[in-house]
């Protein structure tokens, strides 16, 4: 799960990197790390999945078109 970005022809470093930020922030690669790095008992994940599903199904109910 790598995330690079090749500098492009004329392409400033300050922009290259503002790309790369972009690209690792949507891959999520950030999140799983600071995820790992501690813990989490499956009983704690279980309340967790929960309480998102119950927070996405109040969402969508809301926003219904």
């Amino acid at each position: 799960m790598s995330v690079g970005v090749k500098v492009r022809d004329r392409e400033s470093i300050d922009r290259a990197l503002k790309r790369f930020r972009r690209t690792v922030n949507r891959s999520r690669v950030l999140r799983e790390y600071r995820q790992n790095m501690a813990y989490t008992k499956p009983s704690e994940e279980r309340r967790l999945a929960e309480k998102r599903s119950l927070r996405n199904a109040r969402h969508y109910s809301r926003n219904r078109y």
